[in-house]
C-alpha cells in the first residue's frame, strides 16, 4: 500500500505575486541600463576587419600599377598582362564597394599605407630588363598578397572573408600564369 504525500508547505513567494512584479522589474532593469553601445567613437581606430579590407583594396591597386609599370618597360607583354591587370582593378574595386555597401564610415582605401614590410611600404622597385625577370617579380608580388589575404581572412567576417579568398586564389592562379611558359 502506497504510503499518501503529505501536502506541502509552500515557501517563497506565490506565482501571482511573481507574474505582477517580473513585468516592472523587467522595465525598471531596462531603463537604469546606462547608454547604449552606439558604435566605434570617431575617434577610435577602425576595426581590423576594415584596416584588412583597407589593405586588400590597397594591395590590389598597387599591384595593378606594378603591371602598369612592366607593361610600359615590356610592350611586348601587354596582351598577355593585361588581363591579369584588370582583374587587379577589379579586385580593388570589389574590396572598395564591400565597404561602401556596409555602410562603413571608415577611412577611404588610399588613405595613406602604414609602415611595414611588402609592396605598399616601399616604392616600387625597378623593372628588370629580361621580361621573365619581370614577370618573375610580378609572380612573386601576387604570392606575397595572396598569402597575406590568405592569413587576413581567418579574423575577417564572413562577407570579406569570402572575397578574400577569392582573390586570394586568383593571385595564386596569376602566380602560376606569370611563371609559366
Amino acid at each position: 500500500m502506497p504510503f499518501p504525500l503529505a501536502p506541502r508547505a509552500r515557501t517563497g513567494p506565490r506565482r501571482r505575486s511573481l507574474l505582477t512584479v517580473a513585468p516592472a522589474a523587467l522595465l525598471a532593469a531596462g531603463c537604469s541600463a546606462g547608454p547604449r553601445d552606439t558604435g566605434p567613437a570617431a575617434d577610435s581606430p577602425p576595426p581590423a576587419s576594415e584596416r584588412a579590407r583597407v589593405r586588400a583594396a590597397r594591395d590590389s591597386r598597387e599591384l595593378a600599377e606594378r603591371y602598369d609599370v612592366v607593361i610600359a618597360a615590356h610592350a611586348g607583354l601587354a596582351q598577355r598582362l593585361g588581363p591579369l591587370r584588370e582583374n587587379a582593378v577589379r579586385h580593388a574595386k570589389a574590396f572598395e564597394e564591400l565597404g561602401t555597401s556596409a555602410g562603413s564610415a571608415s577611412p577611404s582605401p588610399k588613405s595613406p599605407a602604414p609602415t611595414g614590410t611588402g609592396p605598399s611600404a616601399s616604392a616600387p622597385a625597378p623593372v628588370p630588363a629580361k621580361e621573365k625577370d619581370a614577370l618573375s617579380g610580378l609572380a612573386a608580388a601576387e604570392r606575397e598578397i595572396a598569402g597575406r589575404r590568405l592569413e587576413a581572412l581567418l579574423d575577417a567576417p564572413a562577407e570579406l572573408a569570402g572575397l578574400l579568398a577569392s582573390v586570394a586564389a586568383a593571385g595564386a592562379a596569376h602566380a602560376f600564369l606569370l611563371t609559366e611558359v
